[in-house]
């Protein structure tokens, strides 16, 4: 790992809030194990989720434009497809720190992040690895 991603990464992980998409209504999605194991370790998760109300006895925003608290970073592990869409919402609001989940990497997103310089951790460990 290079030591720029480990310095985005250090960065990443000394935030406390996040925001996730990519959670599940059956608690299978590795969105779910992600959330669960930021839980566990002392973070607040907060989930967006177009339709469930709860994930994980969390509630969800339907929109990251629809939290209503600050948020230190968001971990995207949604399809490449939405990751674009997801890092422009999150430039709009102001969150600056951007995961994308291995399989989340969407080259559209990467260079959108690129041009208006959010920090982003995308083509390295997972998560669940690091956290």
């Amino acid at each position: 790992m290079s030591n720029y991603l480990d310095t985005r990464i250090r960065s990443f992980l000394s935030q406390k809030v996040f925001a996730l998409a990519g959670a599940s209504r059956s608690g299978e999605s590795y969105g779910c194990k992600v959330m669960r194991h930021l839980l566990d370790k002392g973070y607040e998760v907060l989930p967006v989720h177009p339709v469930a109300e709860m994930l994980e006895g969390v509630p969800c925003a339907p929109s990251l434009v629809a939290i209503h608290k600050a948020v230190d970073g968001l971990i995207l592990v949604v399809p490449p497809e939405e990751s674009e869409l997801l890092v422009r919402q999150a430039d709009i609001i102001g969150i600056r720190r951007i995961w994308m989940q291995p399989g989340a990497e969407s080259e559209d997103a990467l260079a959108y992040c690129d041009e208006r310089c959010l920090d982003v951790v995308a083509g390295g460990p997972c998560l669940l690895v690091l956290a």
